[in-house]
């Protein structure tokens, strides 16, 4: 994976008030992204990669997994893939998703969304056994 950085808006200032640039590692705004799903109520989980699964089970906690950023020219694209707990509308939370990343990006990074994209991958019909 190649290292890119994502810029954060700037803001108009004169050279002299001008202090430096600012940039986000992808992870990050990943890391924003996977948190803000996994609060809305009814999201069971976010998928991830085989990598970050084992991960996982070693204890290691991946908030960015399941999430795919593209920022271009354009704008910012977010695409999320998650599961939905059942008994839970999915048009719902699916929405509820979009606004909470959308607002939650916006608000710890001053970067507007262009798309926030969900995708449901499953059902969980029970939680996982804690052991």
């Amino acid at each position: 994976m190649t290292e890119q950085s994502i810029p954060s808006n700037e803001h108009a200032a004169s050279e002299k008030e001008a202090l430096g640039k600012v940039e986000l590692a992808p992870e990050v705004l990943e890391v924003i992204v996977g948190i803000a799903t996994t609060e809305v109520e009814g999201v069971a989980d976010t998928r991830g990669s085989f990598a970050s699964d084992v991960a996982e089970k070693f204890g290691k906690k991946v908030h960015g997994k399941g999430i795919k950023l593209e920022f271009g020219d354009d704008g910012l694209f977010i695409d999320i893939h998650c599961t939905v707990l059942y008994g839970y509308a999915i048009p719902a939370v699916a929405k509820e998703i979009q606004q909470a990343v959308r607002q939650t990006v916006l608000n710890m990074t001053a970067i507007e969304a262009k798309e926030v994209n969900v995708h449901i991958t499953g059902i969980q019909f029970d939680l996982p056994a804690e052991k």
